[in-house]
């Protein structure tokens, strides 16, 4: 079997917009949701700046009932459910007592370490001998798939109910694990995404590692510098994306909205040989990705409008546009258009390949590039690449019918997506 499989829901809680209308209008404006972080200051981290979703102090209170908020305190379970439902909602589903076990849905929602805070407040509860104070929902905010617990406790969903976790590609894993379940038959529709914990105890190692910048503390949305040759290191994010990927005939059927279409994609590894570390990505395995992502999804390089790269703001910045544009076989004028939202957002970890998969599809299903921002000195290397145009540093309003979305991650771990606009 082979299943057509389309968009017909999207929520989001990035660091620059909640909610997808908030989220669009940001990528639109070129906002950016990168903050300087007191607490970073007064732990002494050498990188104060990050991007985190602003959640009003009410709004959890309508996506969980009182008693799940009792004693929640996990950052990620949170963004999780808030991107989650709204996707949910978007689509048009049924959600809450309402809903009816179907059998026919699924969720696989990633993470890479859920409910750090919460592990520390259950250590020193531990050590003070205090074992019945960390409630009963301790489990299920620290265990990785209780973000999709959380989730199908709204949801009611019959089918395969997971969470996945691949580093930085675990979004767009995700996506392309439900496209595949339902293009074989074996579900309806699935809600696909990811979502990050917030705070120091996800991002000190990082800071640890000295790959994060440390001179734009007083200068926060000028930190991420995705392709610039003053690019000093990745500003850390968090926050969440999900997409309900649906059976076509079953969208049709029921009068959907439908964003966009999955048209194909591939996931790979680079073996960690030939270049390829648990820190640093084998370029052939990146090139085989993405010569496979096109294969799959049946189309022509030169068809592709603009790629949504990985691109972090590091020294493999120049790496990976060459790996495109060898694979691609395309370069100078006949090169897409190229954006990478972590110059708005930071680089959200687990949850990137997600919330940057919403952003993809925006693209497409209302016509626009979104710009780089801090693009201004393009790297010399990629400057020989592709043109200055196709680096847009603000929005280019103008038709888009392909996008393609990438994600390399720790563990020489790739994932390549290829959105198109459904026909």
């Amino acid at each position: 079997m082979n299943r057509r499989v389309v968009i017909t829901g999207m929520g989001v809680a990035a660091p620059n917009g909640v909610g997808l209308k908030a989220f669009s209008e940001a990528l639109k404006s070129g906002k950016s949701g990168i903050r300087f972080i007191p607490e970073l200051e007064r732990l002494k981290f050498s990188c104060q700046i990050a991007g985190q979703p602003e959640i009003p102090q009410d709004m959890p209170e309508e996506y969980f009932t009182s008693l799940e908020l009792r004693g929640l305190n996990s950052s990620g379970i949170v963004y999780g459910m808030i991107s989650g439902i709204d996707a949910w909602k978007d689509a048009g589903l049924t959600i809450g007592p309402k809903a009816e076990t179907d059998w026919d849905n699924g969720i696989i929602f990633g993470t890479g370490i859920l409910g750090v805070d919460k592990f520390r407040e259950a250590i020193h509860l531990i050590d003070d001998k205090n074992t019945r104070r960390l409630g009963s929902t301790s489990v299920i905010q620290t265990m990785a798939s209780g973000i999709s617990a959380y989730l199908n406790s709204k949801l009611a969903c019959g089918n395969q109910v997971t969470t996945n976790s691949s580093a930085c590609t675990t979004g767009t894993e995700a996506i392309l694990m439900a496209a595949e379940r339902i293009r074989l038959g074996k579900a309806q529709r699935i809600l696909a995404g990811s979502c990050s914990d917030s705070g120091p105890y996800i991002w000190g190692g990082f800071d640890a590692m000295r790959i994060l910048p440390h001179k734009y503390n007083n200068d926060p949305e000028a930190g991420s510098r995705p392709m610039s040759a003053t690019a000093a290191g990745f500003v850390p994010g968090s926050g969440a994306g999900a997409l309900v990927l649906e059976d076509l005939e079953s969208a049709l059927e029921r009068g959907a909205k439908i964003y966009a279409e999955v048209l194909g994609g591939h996931i790979n590894s680079g073996g960690q040989r030939n270049g390829g570390s648990m820190t640093a990505p084998n370029s052939e395995g990146v090139k085989r990705c993405i010569k496979n992502a096109i294969f799959e999804a049946g189309i022509r390089p030169d068809e592709i409008d603009s790629i949504n790269g990985h691109i972090t703001a590091t020294s493999m910045d120049p790496t990976e546009v060459k790996n495109w544009s060898e694979a691609l076989e395309l370069k100078s004028t006949e090169f897409p258009y190229i954006n990478s939202l972590k110059s708005l957002t930071g680089h959200c970890l687990s949850a990137a390949g997600s919330i940057e998969s919403v952003a993809s599809v925006l693209q497409i299903s209302e016509d626009f590039i979104f710009g780089n921002l801090n693009s201004e000195d393009l790297h010399p290397e990629i400057e020989q690449l592709v043109t200055r145009d196709n680096v847009p540093q603000k929005t280019l309003f103008k038709e888009v019918n392909t996008v393609a979305k990438a994600s390399f991650g720790f563990g020489d771990v790739n994932a390549v997506v290829i959105f198109g606009k459904f026909r």
